[in-house]
This record gives C-alpha cells, sequence and structure tokens, in this order.
C-alpha cells in the first residue's frame, strides 16, 4: 500500500479503531471507520468495473451526505480524480465544467436527472448516476454488487486528487488542480497545528463541495480517526444540542452570527470545547468580540483559498502568541507568505501589498489553463493570489481586500477593508461593502452599501459624516446606501460583482 494516496493515510490512522463511531448524522444514523472502508471501497470498485484509469475525472454535484462523502473517498483510493460541484450551478455552468473537466462520470440529484441526462450525453459523459441526501439513487443501487475489499492504488503524490473550480467572478472558472501531497501536507500541518487529539469530536456544519468543509474539516478528523457529528445543513439549535459532546467546531462567520442569536449560547454550553474556527470570508471584529463575551472562547481566524488550501493561521496555544481579531495569524509551518509591490518588491512591515504564496500546499496550476498560469505564477514560482494585505511586527497577516475589488479614485488607492472598518465601528450598523463604481471625473467613486442592525434606521447623511473627520477625504463615500442585506455566495463572501452591477450607474446622473 503505498502512502502517497491520501486514503491510504487516512486508512493507517483508522487503524485498528475501525468498530469507533466515525460519524453520527442529525438524523440518528451511525457509521464506523470500518463502514467508511468497506463501502468506499465497493464504490473504488464500481468505478473501477466501469473501466476508468487513474486521472478519471469524476465530476458531482449531490446535496450533502455520508455516502457523498464516502464517494470522494472512493476516487481518492482508486486515483480518480475528484470535481466537486457547487449545489447551486445551474445547466448553462454545468455544461462549462463538463466541457471542460471531460469526467467519466457524473453524479447528481436525482431531482434534477431529467435535465441531466440530455446535458452529459450531449457532452459525451459516459456515466451518469444519481445520489439523493437520504443516500437512495442509482450509485448506491450500483455499488452494492461489488466486494467491499479494494486494494488501494498506488499513486504519486503529484498524482491530482481533486479539481475544484473558483466561484469565478471575473470571466470563466478556473479548475484548481490539487494533488494528493498537496491535500496531505496541508491535514498534517493542521492537524499538529490545532492540537487534533484521538479523542477530539468535530461538529461538521459546512458544505463539501468546498475546501473548507472537505478538505479541512473532514480531513482533519479523519486524519486522526475522529468522530464527526454531521449536519446536512446548518441548524443553529442542532449545534447548541451537541456542543456538551463535542470538541471542535469550524464554521464561515455567518454561521457564528446566527449562533450569537441563540439565547443558549453561553459559556456552560460550551463548556466540552476546545476550539471553535473560522475562516472562508473576514470575521466582523464585533463578532469576534461578541463571541468572547457570550461564550468564553476566542474563535481561530486562518486563510486559505482553492488553489493553496490553508496557508495561515492564528495560533491555537497560549504560548504561542494570542489571537488577534481582524488578522489571520501567522503563515502555517512550512509555508512562505509575502506582499509584495507592484514592483515585486516586499513590502515593510505595515505596508500593503499583492499577498504571493509559496510552499507544499500551492497547487501546480489550473486545469488546461497555461495562459493563466503564466499570469498567476510569478517567474521565481511564487502564486498570485490576487488578495492584497499587510503584515505587522509579529508577522500576523491582515487582508485588506482582492486586488480586484481594489479602488482607484482620481489616482489614489482606496482599500475598501479599511473603509468597512469605520463604517462597521458606527452605532447601528450591521456591516458594510465598499465598492468603486464608475466615475466621469475620478475615474470610479467610491460607493458604501450598508447593514443596519435589527430595529435600527439608518440615514446614509449622518454615516457619511461621522466618517468624514476619521479618514482622507479621497476615501469616504460619495453615496451611501442602507440595504437589509448583502449579496452573499454559499460560503458567506459578499458578492461586490454583484453589488458593482447594481450601482453601476449611480454616478451617470
Amino acid at each position: 500500500m503505498d502512502h502517497h494516496n491520501l486514503y491510504a493515510q487516512f486508512r493507517a490512522a483508522f487503524g485498528q479503531r475501525l468498530q469507533k463511531t466515525a460519524i453520527t448524522t442529525d438524523e440518528g444514523h451511525s457509521v464506523t471507520f470500518g463502514d467508511i472502508d468497506a463501502l468506499s471501497g465497493r464504490m473504488a470498485n464500481w468505478l473501477e468495473s466501469l473501466g476508468l484509469r487513474p486521472g478519471d475525472r469524476v465530476m458531482v454535484q449531490v446535496e450533502k451526505s455520508v455516502p457523498a462523502l464516502l464517494f470522494y473517498l472512493a476516487c481518492l483510493r482508486s486515483g480518480m480524480v475528484y470535481v466537486p460541484l457547487n449545489t447551486a450551478y445551474q445547466s448553462a455552468e454545468l455544461a462549462y465544467f463538463m466541457e471542460n473537466a471531460q469526467p467519466a462520470v457524473f453524479v447528481g440529484d436525482p431531482a434534477r436527472l431529467a435535465a441531466l441526462s440530455p446535458l452529459a450525453a450531449g457532452l459525451g459523459v459516459p456515466h451518469v448516476v444519481t445520489l439523493a441526501a437520504d443516500g437512495s439513487g442509482s450509485l448506491m443501487d450500483a455499488v452494492q454488487a461489488h466486494p467491499p475489499e479494494h486494494r488501494i492504488r498506488e499513486v504519486s503524490g503529484d498524482d491530482l486528487a481533486a479539481i475544484l473550480y473558483t466561484s469565478g467572478t471575473t470571466g470563466r472558472s478556473k479548475g484548481a488542480q490539487l494533488t494528493h501531497h498537496n491535500l496531505a501536507s496541508n491535514a498534517r500541518t493542521l492537524q499538529t497545528l490545532w492540537g487534533w487529539q484521538a479523542d477530539d469530536v468535530l461538529i461538521h456544519a459546512l458544505p463539501i463541495f468546498h475546501v473548507h468543509g472537505l478538505f479541512v474539516a473532514a480531513h482533519c478528523a479523519l486524519l486522526g480517526a475522529c468522530t464527526m457529528l454531521w449536519m446536512g445543513r446548518f441548524k443553529p439549535r442542532q449545534v447548541l444540542d451537541w456542543l456538551p459532546r463535542a470538541t471542535v467546531f469550524m464554521g464561515v462567520p455567518t454561521l457564528y452570527t446566527r449562533l450569537l442569536q441563540e439565547p443558549d449560547l453561553t459559556p456552560g454550553a460550551c463548556g466540552a470545547m476546545r476550539l471553535f474556527i473560522s475562516g472562508s470570508a473576514p470575521l466582523l471584529a464585533e463578532t469576534f468580540r461578541e463571541w468572547q463575551q457570550r461564550t468564553g472562547h476566542t474563535i481561530l481566524e486562518r486563510y486559505g483559498m482553492s488553489e493553496t488550501l490553508m496557508l495561515t493561521s492564528n495560533p491555537y496555544r497560549a504560548e504561542d502568541g494570542p489571537r488577534l481579531g481582524g488578522t489571520v495569524g501567522r503563515p502555517l509551518p512550512g509555508v512562505q507568505v509575502r506582499c509584495v509591490d507592484e514592483n515585486g518588491q516586499a513590502c515593510p512591515v505595515g505596508g500593503i501589498g499583492n499577498i504571493e504564496v509559496r510552499g507544499p500546499n500551492v497547487f501546480p496550476g489550473y486545469w488546461r489553463m497555461p495562459e493563466a498560469n503564466a499570469r498567476e505564477f510569478s517567474a521565481d514560482g511564487w502564486f498570485r493570489t490576487g488578495d492584497v494585505g499587510h503584515f505587522n511586527d509579529a508577522r500576523y497577516l491582515t487582508i485588506v481586500g482582492r486586488s480586484k475589488d481594489l479602488i482607484i479614485t482620481g489616482g489614489y488607492n482606496v482599500y475598501p477593508a479599511e473603509v468597512e472598518g469605520y463604517l462597521n465601528e458606527l452605532d447601528g450598523v450591521a456591516e458594510s461593502a465598499v465598492i468603486g463604481c464608475p466615475h466621469p471625473d475620478f475615474g470610479e467613486g467610491v460607493v458604501a452599501v450598508v447593514v443596519p442592525l435589527a430595529g435600527v434606521s439608518l440615514d446614509p447623511a449622518q454615516l457619511i459624516a461621522a466618517i468624514k473627520d476619521r479618514i482622507a477625504g479621497f476615501k469616504v463615500p460619495k453615496h451611501l446606501f442602507v440595504v437589509n442585506d448583502l449579496p452573499r455566495n454559499v460560503m458567506g463572501k459578499v458578492q461586490k460583482n454583484l453589488l458593482r452591477d447594481t450601482y453601476a450607474q449611480v454616478f451617470k446622473g
């Protein structure tokens, strides 16, 4: 059995603990590590019975379920390349992904089979099967005929394990290729850094078509042979019921804000917990502080992306330093992170620059996109993340935004996160998003979109006046709109491209 295959590393971790409960669902179903090994073995044998070879792509767009996770493990152990898709994607997007990845198998939701079948047939996808959230479907029917014993395929660490399509807010989605070594090295680093032990219990409340839920959460638990408490969809009440049985929770900021609305969230409720982790979108300073006050726990914020997995983390152990709200912590062991100016020169401490990274976690490039790879990697092998940020004296990284979100108004650079920080501190403001919109004189004008706290009425003119004496004039929003909520993707990131579309005409009066 070759140790480069990530599944072989999971199987070694299961070891003699095959009778231990691996996953308990919110519906009361449980599977052991032995069940995981047996069912993923049946699935791997089924894939190989179709004549698939290592390196063939297997595309999956299904609701979250335990069988869906095990099917991912089946792809790993048989050397296939797993391609998970957001369940929100519609036919036009699916057509692009199928054409680009050329999967040998597509697994979809039974409810969408009528629309999927002709699409897949027209694009030459040979095998289409279904898997429902309750575990039913033609995939599960097919695998039952196959034996549970399966010899894990030997792979090189550089062989592809997965392709994750980026959300594509600018132009076409790009397929980030991730190798067995990318995934294994990152999981092992996080397992050590975050102090995982065999008796840890993880509340798994995230989707599994994304780095956070599939690779960070599930991998850490599987590598430690730790039990997961598994919910198909996030339910705050269920989390509270599970907290006394759990030790680790991972969430996007939206999950934390929803949990804070629960009156039963108290230090006592969190007494068994050792770690709350947040990522995938920026955590508001207010959420960070309120969580401390309500629970006695300090959220650990970290930073990663589809192309690189995790890059930085606030410290887990107190002796390694404090967890600083508003930062994403320090570079992980073995991972290099730098901030550079437009000429590629390193920025001084506190100097805002483009974030570039290098390390065993960083992907080899985008699937079938040589032009993008040439553009996104520097001559000396650093990946250009597209994020902008700065380091403090203690090497904690603060992200101030995406380079594409940078606003250049009258020749001056405005970083949206800075202006949002001032707006979010004003009384009555829940959160804000700052964007640049086409302006006849300045090129771009600064526009703010603000969400009030529940029951609060905000006056745009008063908000603008309140920050005028705090920041330079060119940073002050020329227009401010009050809205009920901000558009977000499924991982909780604010979709600024949609806001720019909505307010594109604001200066053309």
